[in-house]
């Protein structure tokens, strides 16, 4: 009996051994092996986000701050940051060591709290006694770069994915791509004559600023920087000949531009200082002759109604205001893939010029039931119901944004001579350029310049004592992903937005509605 209990013992003590010995083994030879078992895949990344962080240059550091005191309270927050917390640990896995994270907890009046306002990040005051509640990242780099996102909100979970993307992808590079802005409208923070205050930045140029160097271009001057990687034109009204060469060059030689130009600019105001300011209000913008040169046609004076993608409806329907959802958005290309709804305001539209050398593709459309309108008729409106007096759907489509590619010759001879040869065209040295290189152009054009303005596409609204910007349409994410295109970057493109990870009660919810 005691020959059997000592096998007994001995036997357990074995199984003991293997068993610590089969935990030792598989937690270094199945180190890093995981299993996504989640219905939407929620802790997979995607592709492009794998790319980003296997090509960082630059070590990054994410700082997560969250208050777990003051959100002890707060199931929805302290749920969303533990998702949030996941997430940064996933990105730091893949990242190969070029990723840091530290976690802080901001106690109040503590050396973390003064850091996380270091940060900029917002404090929110929650509960009867006040307290701050933070929940936001900042991300620092070698190069003493700086990004922070003030506040994550749980209602903006399905972006978080490409929200860290891009700050780790910004961080991580060596450095910032430059994007030159030409702009007759008022984009950047200043001072407002109209109502003798300070105004806001439009929310599409501080995202820009984000993510790339920006340098304000003033339309007189007589040269474009040589250092840009892409041009943005924004409602580029009454440009000289002098500045018209050269953008001309510009995209000749392999310049990549952005154009929002617009048959009647909503957002243009005119000179506050001007009696007759009101007749200047809805300015229109062109670029011609660049636009005949490369191919594509465009009315400065007709804007496009349409009555089924028009806002409101019935009596109440304003067709010069557009509303285009996926039937309208080229899910073929990579700028508008994914996207789900644009707004755009008297907005104009291009097609392919006969006789064109270039192809043209049509990002943004819209639908059957749609016509010309002539320009004038906003001027002064104010029943949006008057446009429909007369109004005739033509059956057409509209191309209001469109990619222009291919081989295309020069608008406009050089002003110091008009005698240069084709051979001119492969010619780097700064003379005149005849004919586009080889690789030909790359443009992308919108013919409206309105859907850059908040008004269009985010609103601002309270969230715990903080003002929160919330997009309702994806005209931000579209002029990003422009830009993004024009450098070369897909893989910030791809990332595709993320299902929430909250599960509601749907089929009760359906029951409480029956």
């Amino acid at each position: 009996m005691k020959k059997r209990n000592i096998y007994s013992y001995g036997s357990l003590a074995l199984l003991l051994l293997l068993f610590m010995a089969i935990s030792i083994l598989s937690s270094n030879l199945l180190k890093g092996l995981r299993f996504d078992l989640t219905e939407n895949k929620l802790y997979t990344l995607s592709e492009g986000t794998l790319n980003i962080l296997e090509d960082l240059e630059e070590p990054v550091n994410l700082y997560l701050f969250f208050s777990e005191d003051a959100s002890r309270d707060l199931p929805q927050i302290r749920s969303y940051a533990q998702r949030v917390s996941e997430m940064v640990d996933e990105f730091r896995n893949h990242a190969g060591g070029m990723l840091k994270v530290r976690k802080i907890d901001p106690k109040p009046f503590s050396e973390q709290e003064d850091e996380a306002a270091a940060f900029g990040l917002q404090a929110v005051p929650v509960g009867a006694g006040g307290e701050s509640l933070y929940l936001g990242i900042a991300g620092t780099n070698s190069l003493d770069g700086l990004q922070s996102m003030p506040f994550l909100q749980p209602s903006k979970e399905k972006f978080l994915e490409y929200d860290l993307a891009k700050m780790i992808s910004s961080l991580g590079a060596s450095e910032r791509r430059k994007l030159g802005i030409m702009s007759s409208l008022p984009m950047t923070a200043g001072f407002d004559p109209a109502s003798q205050g300070m105004r806001e930045a439009w929310v599409a140029y501080e995202q820009l600023s984000q993510l790339f160097s920006i340098e304000m271009i003033d339309a007189s001057a007589d040269v474009l920087p040589e250092d840009i990687d892409v041009l943005m034109l924004v409602h580029p009204k009454a440009l000289g000949e002098g500045m018209l060469y050269q953008i001309d060059q510009f995209v000749l030689g392999g310049g990549n531009l952005i154009a929002f130009i617009d048959p009647f600019a909503e957002s243009d105001r005119g000179d506050p200082n001007d009696p007759m300011a009101r007749m200047q209000a809805g300015s229109s913008s062109d670029l011609a002759p660049l636009l005949e040169s490369w191919g594509v046609a465009f009315d400065p004076t007709k804007v496009v109604g349409d009555l089924q993608f028009g806002i409101g409806s019935g009596q109440q329907r304003h067709i010069g205001i557009l509303s285009v959802p996926v039937e309208g958005i080229n899910q073929e290309d990579i700028v508008s893939a994914d996207l789900e709804l644009v707004n755009l305001a008297s907005t104009g539209w291009f097609s392919p010029a006969e006789g064109a050398t270039t192809r043209f593709e049509a990002l943004i459309q819209s639908s059957e039931n749609a016509a010309p309108m002539d320009a004038s008729r906003l001027r002064f409106l104010t029943n949006p119901a008057d446009l429909m007096s007369g109004f005739n759907p033509s059956g057409d489509r509209y191309a209001l944004a469109a990619r222009i590619s291919g081989v295309a010759n020069a608008a406009m001879e050089s002003p110091t001579s008009g005698e240069d040869s084709a051979e001119d065209a492969e010619n780097d040295s700064g003379e005149h350029r005849s004919e586009s290189v080889e690789s030909g152009i790359n443009v992308i054009l919108f013919a409206d310049s309105d859907m850059l303005t908040d008004r269009l596409w985010v609103q601002k609204q309270p969230f715990l004592g903080q003002s929160i910007v919330s997009a309702f349409a994806d005209n931000g994410s579209l002029a990003v992903n422009a830009v993004d295109n024009m450098l070369g970057n897909q893989d910030l493109i791809s990332i595709r937005t993320r299902a929430n990870s909250g599960r509601p009660f749907d089929r009760v919810s359906e029951l409480k509605i029956e």
